[in-house]
């Protein structure tokens, strides 16, 4: 056992970069915890190993007496045959090694050197990580378990939850990725390193990778909101009247936007200047639709955006998704609302409060669905994917239009014939 043990603890130090101290003092605590019962009943107990020849031993520490003895006490003439100078009253360390102390020791040794390794790979991935938390990371991909992905980082492991995971995004064993790091629990029996693709500040990241104007600090991201896989929604401010954010962070001929975009396997990527002015910020958050007037709700928090009927289908996006991403990106609610209904409103003097996104939508696939003679759900369903007037239903690809997920193809067709029959 002491020639086997000797081996162990010379591997682990010059593999594993453990110290062997630190492994004996586990191994000392492991064996006296598992091998009490058979050691003397005394309740100062110690297990030593020799660092230098691997032997382990028990001590009781036992107070020598005239006669009598309880467990913590020896008398003196058996004390005396090991230290023939001892007193009555002294306290000394004796030996109570049992003689099948080598098999229990060696059961718990190997036992005790498994937790041991773990726990010091544990914290050795804390130290490496703990101040790479909110940074970029590259590993390659393992496999995976129950829906998460399990990542190899060299010196650890690491775990993608599914909701960390880009719906759209489909990996390999052996394939190289790049993740933000969240978080190291080394708590965790599962990988420590927990990581994601689909947060906000992934994006970021990657563009202040790729704009040297924000490493610098001569630009800064202000907000950036994402739906992962489909869109995101950048505003950022230069402290340089000079530099122009928006320019800086697309790069020349969009070099720098496009490694980003890269990156996220073609993620659509809106990017914003932002601007104090609520109004403005507004206006340039739902970009890339033409805004005509902003109106501020400071009670409710609110504003109410006036656009053409020509641009509400690019105010609204594919399943509202533009003015919802403006909405999150600037911290308002926005109600959107056409030209036409706001001048019907303006000449009837209403004051009323301006509907809700869901209300609109509703109201437009109301007016859609009267106009192309198909169901309200058709035509809830084409307001869903941005066709929300009958101009942008003529304009639109025939093809397109009977593609879309949980449309009635010979719904549309009759309805584009009715149509050019007009």
């Amino acid at each position: 056992m002491a020639n086997e043990l000797l081996t162990i603890l010379e591997y682990i130090e010059q593999e594993r970069g453990i110290s062997r101290a630190s492994i004996i003092k586990a191994l000392e605590s492991a064996i006296l915890t598992a091998s009490r019962k058979s050691i003397h009943p005394a309740s100062d107990l110690t297990v030593k190993i020799d660092a230098k020849t691997g032997q382990i031993q028990a001590w009781a520490r036992l107070q020598v007496v005239e006669e009598d003895p309880t467990f913590d006490q020896l008398v003196i003439e058996r004390a005396r045959e090991r230290f023939p100078d001892v007193q009555v009253g002294e306290v000394i360390d004796w030996e109570v090694t049992p003689k099948n102390f080598g098999r229990i020791a060696a059961q718990t040794a190997r036992q005790a050197i498994v937790q041991q390794l773990r726990r010091a790979e544990k914290e050795n991935v804390q130290e490496e990580f703990a101040d790479r938390v909110g940074q970029i990371i590259n590993g390659t991909v393992r496999r995976f378990e129950g829906g998460s992905i399990i990542i190899d980082f060299q010196k650890a492991e690491g775990i993608m939850p599914a909701k960390e995971k880009v719906h759209d995004e489909q990996y390999m064993p052996g394939d190289r990725i790049n993740v933000l790091l969240q978080k190291v629990d080394i708590n965790t029996s599962g990988p420590s390193l927990i990581v994601s693709r689909a947060s906000s500040d992934f994006v970021v990241k990657l563009f202040e990778r790729e704009v040297s104007e924000i490493h610098d600090g001569l630009v800064r991201i202000v907000n950036c909101v994402r739906e992962p896989g489909k869109r995101t929604k950048i505003s950022v401010a230069s402290s340089d009247p000079r530099v122009d954010p928006v320019g800086a962070c697309v790069g020349i001929r969009g070099t720098r936007v496009r490694r980003v975009t890269d990156e996220l396997d073609n993620e659509r990527i809106d990017i914003v200047p932002y601007d104090e002015d609520i109004k403005k910020y507004a206006a340039n958050a739902l970009s890339p639709a033409k805004v005509q007037q902003v109106d501020v709700n400071e009670e409710k928090h609110e504003l109410v955006v006036t656009v053409s009927d020509e641009q509400s289908k690019v105010a609204f996006g594919r399943r509202a998704q533009n003015v919802r991403l403006s909405a999150k990106l600037i911290g308002w609610s926005i109600t959107l609302r056409s030209g036409e209904a706001a001048g019907k409103e303006e000449a009837a003097g209403k004051e009323e409060a301006a509907p809700s996104i869901d209300e609109q939508l509703a109201a437009a696939a109301s007016r859609l669905a009267a106009a192309l003679g198909v169901t309200e759900e058709t035509a809830g369903i084409l307001v869903a994917n941005g066709f929300i007037t009958v101009d942008g239903i003529k304009a639109a690809d025939p093809a397109a239009l009977t593609a879309i997920d949980g449309i009635d193809a010979s719904e549309i067709e009759a309805a584009l014939e009715r149509l050019d029959n007009e």
